[in-house]
């Protein structure tokens, strides 16, 4: 029985591709995987963001309401208090009531920030 010489390698395919090649194609599969998983988590984004568009046009209506509301009711203390005290110190007293609740809000909210992870 004839065995091949040990120090001969063994003849190489044709169809085999080269390290480098092949670390090419490996690296553009990859970016083209991560483009795609991209592309996935936008569209996933687009749809999400438009069930929150019609959530956040309702939420802005709410808020110019309540804005009007509360504008409404300082014109109620204000005209409460013009009786007693006149109308342009019912005016100056009306201010400060809502311009000190509104400090004391936005104190809050700036605490809530800080306190934040």
């Amino acid at each position: 029985m004839l065995k091949p010489p040990v120090d001969q390698p063994e003849p190489r395919s044709t169809d085999e591709r080269s390290i480098g090649d092949l670390v090419n194609q490996l690296v553009d599969d990859g970016k083209a995987y991560a483009r795609a998983e991209v592309e996935v988590v936008k569209a996933i984004a687009r749809a999400k963001a438009g069930g929150y568009k019609v959530a956040g046009i309702l939420l802005g209506a709410a808020l110019a309401f309540g804005l009007a509301a509360m504008a409404g009711l300082a014109v109620g203390v204000t005209m409460a208090l013009a009786p007693l005290v006149g109308p342009l110190l019912a005016g100056i007293i009306a201010a400060m009531l809502f311009g000190g609740l509104a400090g004391v809000l936005a104190m809050a909210a700036i605490k809530r920030i800080g306190d934040a992870p």
